[in-house]
């Protein structure tokens, strides 16, 4: 029985839901959260408010 002499190397994906874009989606999640509470407390208004969308 033949067997192969080297195995193939795979990267990892770039895209999907992968170990990487979940970190990447988590911080940026974290980010957009701490900018809208320091907008709000610089600004003294909802972000919607202040959008006028309330």
């Amino acid at each position: 029985m033949l067997e192969p002499t080297v195995t193939p190397h795979r990267d990892r994906p770039r895209f999907g839901f992968n170990e990487t874009a979940e970190k990447l989606n988590g911080r940026l999640a974290m980010l957009a959260f701490v900018t809208l509470i320091a907008f709000e407390l610089t600004t003294h208004e909802g972000f919607l408010h202040w959008l006028g969308l309330v």
